[in-house]
C-alpha cells in the first residue's frame, strides 16, 4: 500500500512510467534500505551480546556499547526512515527520487559505513557515516521544494538534525568536542521518536480505518498537544540532568501518548496481524516515557525506558511497516503470511524480554538480555528469508518501482 497522498494540489507530477527499468533492486529507495537495515537488525545485536558476554573478543571501530547504540539507531532504525521517506516522496509528489546508479550510491556509501564500523580506522567510519544523511536530506528537500509539497517539509529538517547529531556523535568520540557521546545518541532516539509520532499518527488512524471500516475520529488539539508535550519532555531528558520537573513532563508525554493512540480504535485491529502490529508497537511508547519518567526520580534504570521505546517502538513499528510498504510497491496483497506474523511476536517478545523481565524478574537479566537478542535476530532473519526474493525481483503486477 502506498503511503498517503499528501502531495500539494499544485504540484505538476511527472508522467508516470508504466514498466519497469533497471535493477529491480535499485529501483526505489525502500529495496536496499529496507534489506540493509534488516541484515543490521538480525546480525548487530547477536554480536553485541556476544561481545558484552566475552564470547566474541575484539572491538569495532568504537568501544562496543557505543557501537552497538549507534549502529541500531544509525545503522538500523534511520535507515529504514531513509528508505521509506526515499519511497514515500515519490508517491506524495509523483517526482522521481533516487533510483538506479544514484540509488547505488547511496546504497554503497551505507554498506561502506556500516563495514567500516566493523574495525577500519574510525576517521574513515566517521567520515563515511557522517555523508549519508545530508545527502538524503538535500535530495528529499530539492523534490518537496520542486513539488511544493511543504507539508512534508519538516521530515527532511528532522533528518538534517539527526546529521547533525550523528556528526556530534562522531566528533565527541574523536575528541573534537567536550561532549558524552551518549548524549548526541539520546537526541537521536528523541529524534526518531517525533519522526514516529508524526507518521504513525498519519497512517495507523488511517489504515485501521481502511481494514476495518471503524469510524477514527480525527482528535488534531490531542495530536499537537501530544507532539509538543513528547518533544519538550524528550528535550529535557536529553539536555537537562534528572529532575522532578522532567519527569512530570514525561508523565505527561505518556499520559498524552496513551489518550491519542486510544483515539486510534486499536480494538478493531485485532483480527489483522498486519495492523495490530502498528497499534501493539506504538503502545510502547507511552510505556517507555512513563518508564523514562520513573528514571528521573530513580526508580528504574533509564536504560528500561530507552529499551521500551527502541525495541518495543521503533522495532515494532518498523516489522509493521518494512512488511506492509514493501507488500504494496511490489504488488502482493496486504495480508501477513504466517512468516511475518511470527517475526511480530518476535520483536514484541523480545521488548518484553528487554524490558519487562528486569523489572519483576531481575536475577533472570542476562538470560533475558540472551532471550531478547535471539527473539530480535530471529525476526529480522525471517524477513530477509522472505523478502529478498521479493525486494530484488520485478513486483508481481509488472509496474515499475
Amino acid at each position: 500500500m502506498n503511503p498517503p497522498p499528501l502531495a500539494s494540489r499544485s504540484a505538476e507530477p511527472n508522467p508516470v512510467v508504466s514498466g519497469p527499468r533497471g535493477l529491480p533492486l535499485l529501483r526505489l529507495g525502500f529495496r536496499p534500505f529496507y534489506l540493509g537495515a534488516a541484515a543490521v537488525a538480525a546480525i548487530a545485536v547477536p554480536v553485541w551480546i556476544a561481545l558484552w558476554s566475552g564470547t566474541l573478543h575484539g572491538e569495532p571501530a568504537l568501544p562496543a556499547m557505543l557501537w552497538h547504540a549507534h549502529e541500531m539507531l544509525f545503522g538500523f532504525a534511520i535507515t529504514v526512515i531513509i528508505g521509506f521517506l526515499l519511497t514515500a516522496v515519490k508517491a506524495w509528489t509523483g517526482l522521481p527520487t533516487p533510483r538506479g546508479t544514484s540509488l547505488g550510491v547511496l546504497a554503497s556509501l551505507w554498506l561502506a559505513a556500516r563495514l567500516a564500523g566493523l574495525g577500519a580506522p574510525y576517521a574513515l567510519f566517521a567520515a563515511l557515516d557522517v555523508s549519508l544523511l545530508p545527502l538524503v536530506a538535500i535530495v528529499i528537500t530539492r523534490v518537496l521544494l520542486r513539488a511544493g509539497n511543504r507539508r512534508n517539509l519538516p521530515l527532511a529538517a528532522i533528518l538534517g538534525l539527526l546529521a547533525v547529531a550523528n556528526a556530534c556523535f562522531h566528533a565527541s568520540v574523536l575528541g573534537l568536542i567536550d561532549l558524552p557521546p551518549l548524549l548526541p545518541l539520546h537526541a537521536a532516539l528523541a529524534l526518531i521518536v517525533l519522526i514516529v509520532c508524526v507518521m504513525a499518527g498519519r497512517v495507523v488512524p488511517m489504515f485501521t480505518a481502511n481494514a476495518t471500516g471503524v469510524r477514527v475520529t480525527a482528535a488534531p488539539r490531542l495530536d499537537r498537544a501530544s507532539f509538543v508535550v513528547t518533544g519538550a519532555a524528550l528535550a529535557l531528558w536529553v539536555f537537562a540532568p534528572p529532575t522532578a520537573l522532567g519527569g512530570l513532563v514525561l508523565a505527561a508525554a505518556a499520559a498524552l501518548q496513551l489518550a491519542r493512540q486510544l483515539q486510534w480504535a486499536p480494538g478493531a485491529a485485532w483480527s489483522k496481524p498486519i495492523l495490530w502490529i502498528l497499534h501493539l508497537a506504538y503502545a510502547w511508547l507511552p510505556l517507555g516515557l512513563a518508564l523514562l519518567a520513573l528514571a528521573q526520580f530513580d526508580i528504574v534504570a533509564a536504560s528500561l525506558g530507552q529499551h521500551a521505546i527502541a525495541v518495543g517502538t521503533i522495532g515494532g513499528l518498523i516489522i509493521g511497516m518494512v512488511t506492509r510498504t514493501a507488500r504494496g510497491h511490489t504488488g502482493r496483497p496486504l495480508v501477513a503470511s504466517t512468516p511475518e506474523v511470527a517475526a511480530y511476536v518476535l520483536v514484541l517478545l523480545a521488548a518484553l524480554l528487554r524490558v519487562l523481565v528486569p523489572i519483576a524478574l531481575p536475577q533472570f537479566y542476562t538470560v533475558a538480555l540472551v532471550g531478547a537478542a535471539t527473539a530480535w535476530s530471529c525476526a529480522f532473519v525471517l524477513y530477509l528469508w522472505l523478502y529478498v526474493p521479493w525486494l530484488t525481483q520485478t513486483r508481481l503486477d509488472g509496474k515499475d518501482g
